[in-house]
């Protein structure tokens, strides 16, 4: 055989090689995509790296998946929205206080769930995995009533904080939430028959 046509092949097939490995790294970077919206972005803007961040997320799914996590058993879902209820219609007299109850509330039902309710950031990673559009009312929420607890959140803050929680609540409990009415009213105090 032609020397040649040799080193030909070779490239030939190291071409394919390289195509096929930029191909599978492009449908890894899709699926993750994909699977954890805007968790994805925030991970690769927090490491810098794309790589390391993909594997960041990689982590967090196999992690997630050795927790088995499971659904609420219906008794519990409908205690669990009772309490939310409760918690909603408390708001007007207690922001603060409701507030708080929510934050344990989802604490709870993460619990009832299968989710180690540990550290807040480990929390925030394990829920990214199965409810990744909701992770960012996770944060939001906790930055509300830390802001409260420092003394920089206003009634309307905490009330943007139940907001935020009532996203994840209902989502982690596998309610729809209803779409959001345009009211000029208080929100929160009107919506209390809604779950």
């Amino acid at each position: 055989m032609n020397p040649s046509l040799i080193w030909i092949i070779i490239a030939i097939v190291a071409a394919i090689a390289v195509l096929g490995w930029f191909l599978l790294r492009r449908q890894r970077t899709e699926r993750l995509r994909q699977r954890f919206g805007p968790e994805y972005e925030r991970a690769v803007q927090q490491t810098g790296d794309v790589h390391e961040a993909e594997a960041r997320l990689q982590a967090r799914a196999a992690r997630v998946e050795r927790l088995h996590i499971r659904p609420l058993e219906h008794g519990d879902a409908e205690r669990f929205s009772g309490l939310w209820r409760q918690i909603q219609a408390q708001f007007v007299d207690d922001p603060k206080g409701a507030t708080l109850q929510a934050d344990a509330l989802i604490g709870d039902v993460m619990r009832a769930r299968g989710y180690p309710v540990g550290e807040f950031e480990q929390r925030v990673a394990d829920i990214s995995v199965d409810h990744p559009n909701v992770v960012m009312n996770y944060r939001a929420a906790r930055d509300i009533v830390e802001s409260h607890a420092a003394g920089r959140a206003s009634t309307e803050d905490m009330r943007q904080a139940m907001v935020h929680y009532r996203a994840l609540f209902a989502e982690l409990v596998e309610q729809p939430v209803a779409a959001p009415e345009h009211r000029t009213d208080h929100p929160v105090a009107t919506e209390r028959g809604t779950r």
